[in-house]
């Protein structure tokens, strides 16, 4: 049996806005986050412009219109921050700006605006990278990879610690120009630029057997263009998995298509299309000479590293990534700790008291105590239906450091914690052996714990299970709680249905 306590709210810590304008060789973008220190973020805009900065990197020097686009941009961000006036504003620029010969006209004209970029070297963006990736993935060693448009990272993870990295001048867009000047690219023009990635690949200390990490706007449009492919069931690109033959397959269709073939692809975006065959050769090649199976998505890169800097003492590092991206998600649609915790330590003492029937262990109890925790976020979008609105927001963007099949459990046990026949539906081909039956029995016990908490007030204190031919819940309460009783022995079908055995419902006085 367990006893429920409240959960002890904590003393709120004043929000602050960050902006960070990434000012990079293929696309410029500005980010604004509202964080509370140490604790909760959440992204508030974005401004997109492809200026395509890196356009005559390949000769050492940006082209005038590229700088006009960019200048333009400028521009255009800078008077965003005048009207809204974030606490702190960090400007980065990247390779197009680091390694042109003219580079500074933006310096200059970002200056004029009252902005202050930071020109990152290699290793401080490769760097950021690597932040971004150990608070977002479930990883702690891997190659991070962020191919941009003038340069392209490759890093060593290592405990979650930036070991090492490089920067070298395999961009996208750079690579476009310097080799891919037919369209579509010639055999001639494929076959020099892989041989060009592979001599700068052989420069490094390259070793197999570990992850690939992939991070940057072309990664993510292959991986989207993947799930097309696929008819993938979920629109999130993050901790996706590409593999190597469906990246193989990919370049084999889209080396020969035209641009404007390439532009017309669904859910490409048209600025994309120009230099995607060159991620496609750069990608192919290090995935071969790595000997890797394929690449996991990052939907968080270098804006992201910073973000973390300023949220996070150093190392910047989450102590335990998945649990913060689900209480930030409580943050953002919260209903009552108390409440939750009830539920929480209700579905807990259920899960617990039923192992030997079950036999499940770490993994199920963690779905089911973050289940509990956000079970009720859909009441922001209102009562009815909640349980539905509620799975929506979880699968409405990435949770850190949560397989893309977790997370969709995670969002079916929240659809379910209150009515219908819990069912993997369309999202089957993302999910495990024994999965239909998993989801069924935590939900049923999440439900249980619900129905136990029915008036939100906590007359049930505790829930003992009595196993014998069948299962017995026996409910500590100072009086009888006939709503809660009714309610939880409307689910002794679907119990039996998950768990084999008959339930009853019993009141036991304290």
């Amino acid at each position: 049996m367990l006893q429920i306590t409240p959960g002890e709210s904590q003393e709120r810590v004043k929000p602050r806005s960050l902006a960070v304008l990434d000012l990079g060789s293929g696309t410029f973008r500005l980010v604004l986050y509202h964080y509370e220190p140490g604790r909760a973020f959440r992204l508030m805009d974005e401004l997109r412009e492809a200026v395509a900065l890196g356009e005559g990197l390949a000769r050492g020097r940006i082209a005038p219109e590229a700088l006009e686009r960019g200048k333009k941009a400028l521009r255009s961000f800078a008077d965003f921050l005048r009207v809204l006036v974030p606490d702190e504003v960090q400007a980065l620029a990247t390779s197009a700006i680091r390694d042109s010969a003219n580079g500074q006209e933006i310096l200059a004209e970002a200056l004029r605006l009252g902005l202050e970029p930071k020109v990152l070297s290699g290793e401080e963006e490769a760097r950021l990278g690597v932040l971004a990736v150990a608070n977002a993935l479930p990883l702690r060693d891997a190659w991070v990879v962020d191919q941009g448009g003038g340069s392209a990272q490759i890093s060593r993870m290592q405990g979650r610690q930036f070991l090492w990295g490089r920067a070298l001048p395999l961009g996208a867009l750079r690579l476009t120009e310097a080799y891919l000047r037919s369209d579509p690219p010639g055999r001639g023009e494929v076959r020099d630029l892989t041989k060009a990635v592979e001599a700068h690949l052989k420069r490094l200390p390259l070793e197999g057997g570990l992850p690939l990490v992939g991070l940057g706007g072309n990664v993510r449009a292959l991986a989207r263009l993947h799930q097309k492919r696929r008819r993938y069931p979920l629109d999130l690109l993050h901790n996706y998995y590409l593999p190597r033959e469906g990246l193989e397959e990919m370049a084999e269709d889209l080396l020969s298509l035209s641009l404007r073939a390439r532009q017309e692809l669904p859910g490409l975006q048209p600025d994309r299309a120009r230099t995607l065959p060159a991620t496609l050769v750069f990608l192919r090649t290090l995935l071969r000479h790595l000997q890797a199976p394929g690449l996991w998505v990052s939907g968080l890169g270098i804006r992201e590293g910073v973000l973390f800097t300023h949220l996070l003492p150093p190392p910047h590092l989450l102590p335990d990534p998945r649990a913060f991206g689900v209480e930030n998600l409580f943050r953002r649609y919260p209903f009552a700790e108390a409440h939750r915790e009830r539920v929480k330590a209700l579905a807990l003492a259920l899960f617990q008291g039923l192992r030997p029937v079950h036999g499940y262990g770490e993994e199920e109890e963690r779905l089911l105590k973050e289940a509990a925790h956000l079970h009720d976020i859909g009441m922001h979008l209102g009562y009815y239906e909640h349980h539905k609105h509620g799975a929506y927001l979880v699968l409405s963007e990435p949770l850190l450091a949560m397989s893309q099949r977790e997370q969709v459990l995670l969002a079916l046990l929240v659809r379910y914690h209150r009515r219908g026949e819990p069912a993997l539906g369309g999202f089957r081909p993302l999910m495990a052996r024994g999965d239909a039956k998993r989801l069924l029995r935590l939900a049923v016990l999440l439900r249980l714990a619900e129905m136990l908490e029915r008036t939100r007030v906590g007359r049930v204190r505790g829930v003992r299970v009595v196993l014998g031919a069948g299962v017995r819940l026996e409910l500590l309460a100072g009086e009888e709680p006939w709503v809660e009783r009714l309610e939880a022995e409307k689910q002794a079908g679907l119990f039996q249905e998950a768990f084999g055995l008959p339930l009853e419902v019993a009141w036991v006085a304290e």
